[in-house]
């Protein structure tokens, strides 16, 4: 997995940590909230936990959010931006919007990554500005908008319909000349409970679009109604579904809990070099009757 990080090109060997840097007052997560005078305590304890890239978002997403004006996220976005951009020089930061203007204000001011949960759909001048930026722009799969996406959860196939969409868009962005492109399932946007785990389950069939696959389940509700707990319950099915998807071919796990998910990361990579390129049939004598079973 490589991207072009403003002409340095950037090249990793294993899966990504992003750590999320919510701004927004209502987030779903009631532990990711972080005011201000917060923000940059919580990105050291990050970056010292291993996370590999920020993601920084001012407007939340989850279902049935209230709607913010432009002016109001990006009041919320910059200063903090500006702020990390001069305590962290090196990291690697991504903004959580799906407006064009923002993504350019904020590039603008540093960012290297523009994660966009509409995937283009909630603002026609996305893609266009992309293309100009020339920043690695994370493609996400939703319907609709927050308010109303959970009434647009009547799939076909909803693997074969979020993978036909997403290749459409790549292919969309690759002619406009946009290299970097990192595409998100949309765990939790316009899916059912259902759903998602179908998603989860078939997410290797994304490796077939080519391009490297982010993963955002953290504490979502589809593990917090499949438990019946709450969000803040969430850390050990949020561990189990990461690493089901990396297993799956995930490259970028998208978390609340860096040290967690470096440490699942840490885990798959062992698991990895322990695989077999084939099955292999094995024989083993129990009772002195012999047993034997392929394995991968």
């Amino acid at each position: 997995m490589q991207f072009n990080i403003k002409g340095r090109l950037v090249i990793y060997e294993r899966p990504l940590v992003m750590g999320i840097i919510n701004l927004s007052p209502d987030s779903f997560y009631s532990g990711s909230r972080t005011s201000a005078s917060e923000v940059m305590a919580r990105a050291e304890a990050m970056l010292s936990a291993g996370a590999d890239i920020l993601d920084l978002g001012g407007y939340s997403s989850r279902p049935g959010a209230l709607d913010i004006s432009a002016d109001e996220e990006l009041h919320r976005l910059i200063p903090t931006l500006r702020e990390l951009r001069a305590n962290f020089p090196d990291t690697l930061i991504s903004i959580d919007t799906f407006r064009a203007s923002l993504a350019e204000a904020c590039v603008a001011e540093g960012a290297d990554i523009i994660n966009d949960i509409g995937g283009g759909d909630l603002d026609p001048d996305m893609f266009r500005t992309i293309a100009r930026l020339k920043v690695p722009y994370v493609l996400m799969h939703m319907r609709g908008t927050p308010s109303d996406m959970n009434t647009l959860t009547d799939y076909r196939d909803v693997t074969a319909d979020v993978l036909d969409n997403l290749a459409f868009k790549c292919d969309a962005l690759h002619q406009l000349g946009v290299a970097d492109v990192i595409i998100d399932p949309g765990f939790g946007f316009a899916k059912t409970l259902d759903s998602n785990y179908r998603l989860m389950a078939e997410l290797s069939a994304f490796t077939a679009i080519g391009c490297p696959i982010l993963v955002g389940i953290s504490r979502k509700s589809m593990i917090y109604k499949e438990l019946g707990i709450t969000p803040e319950e969430s850390l050990t099915g949020t561990t189990a579904l990461n690493m089901a998807a990396l297993m799956q071919g995930a490259d970028i796990l998208r978390v609340h809990d860096v040290r967690e998910a470096v440490e699942t990361v840490k885990i798959y990579e062992a698991l990895k070099r322990n695989m077999r390129p084939e099955k292999r049939l094995i024989t083993v004598k129990s009772a002195g009757n012999p047993l034997r079973g392929s394995i991968l």
